[in-house]
């Protein structure tokens, strides 16, 4: 009997926003994955990284500015790069430390993912991540003047903004589905992979985010898995979300959750964004199913006992 597959899509509170926050948060994340291995589900995770990218752009661009003759500009790919590999190195220590605790031996790994992205996305004349460090109006000015787009955060203070594309594929998808098709946990599309485009056999990389739970979706799809599941740092989907008459969804058909949409239920850059990956992810196949939940739910949501499912 061929085992049921899960694609995990960890949010910014399941991994912290400082190294020691991280390592912490990591050894909570490794016990929910723990439970579900022990379960019999083969694991894909996804993972959230604009805290740690953001660290690792103003670190880098805070180097070149002290020896501009020495230190080059860091494109931010290379920023997704390192942080792929600075959160999945915490990543699959502590997943793999609670499964050796559990008696359970096998190999969790990182792969560092690419994911083509188009380069006519309407996205790239429409900036809207926020990335990188914060800054007054000169240093803004500058930040144009090389080609950036920057938008203003607060009362003089500014950053930079970049689009937020489609992925389209996945370019490490064979290793992905090898591992997991060996059993072995899989660490993959960190932040939503780095953002590539094709140039003839070569691919470079975009400056840009890839929203972290589309990709998510797009991994469980070429996966073929049966759950989606996306935690957050609230317990369900709400209609009317902070309001003295919000709802707690329990469940949403692909048709209800559209509706929704389109009556503006969802923050644009928070909740949409999750809601638009459970139906992109659902209706690519039958018996799927989306769970939008915290991390601390997340095993009675699998069960069908908590969270916002989708199906």
């Amino acid at each position: 009997m061929s085992k049921k597959r899960m694609v995990i899509a960890l949010g910014h509170k399941d991994l912290g926003f400082t190294l020691p926050e991280q390592k912490a948060a990591v050894a909570r994340t490794a016990t929910m994955i723990g439970d579900f291995v022990e379960d019999g589900y083969q694991v894909a995770l996804v993972f959230s990284n604009a805290p740690q990218v953001g660290m690792i752009h103003t670190a880098m661009k805070n180097l070149t500015e002290s020896n501009p003759e020495q230190y080059v500009n860091t494109p931010l790919s290379m920023c997704s790069a390192m942080s792929q590999g600075m959160i999945g190195y915490d990543l699959q220590n502590a997943v793999r430390a609670e499964l050796v605790k559990r008696g359970i031996y096998k190999t969790a790994s990182t792969i560092i993912t690419q994911v083509l992205v188009d380069p006519y996305d309407e996205s790239f004349y429409n900036p809207i991540k926020c990335v990188g460090k914060l800054m007054n109006a000169e240093e803004a000015k500058k930040e144009e003047d090389n080609g950036n787009h920057v938008v203003m955060v607060s009362d003089g203070v500014f950053q930079r903004i970049v689009p937020s594309p489609t992925p389209k594929s996945i370019v490490e998808i064979d290793a992905i589905k090898t591992l997991l098709d060996a059993d072995q946990v899989v660490i993959a599309c960190g932040g939503g992979g780095i953002p590539v485009l094709r140039q003839g056999n070569n691919l470079k990389g975009a400056a840009a985010v890839i929203e972290k739970d589309r990709t998510a979706a797009l991994l469980a799809k070429d996966v073929d898995a049966d759950i989606l599941l996306i935690t957050t740092a609230v317990d369900h989907v709400s209609l009317n979300y902070g309001q003295a008459d919000e709802k707690a969804l329990d469940t949403m058909t692909i048709e209800d959750a559209r509706q929704y949409i389109q009556d503006g239920h969802f923050e644009f850059k928070s909740m949409q964004p999750k809601v638009e990956a459970g139906i992109d992810f659902v209706e690519a196949g039958k018996g799927r199913k989306a769970i939008i939940t915290s991390m601390e739910l997340a095993e009675k949501a699998v069960d069908g006992c908590a969270g916002t499912t989708i199906q």
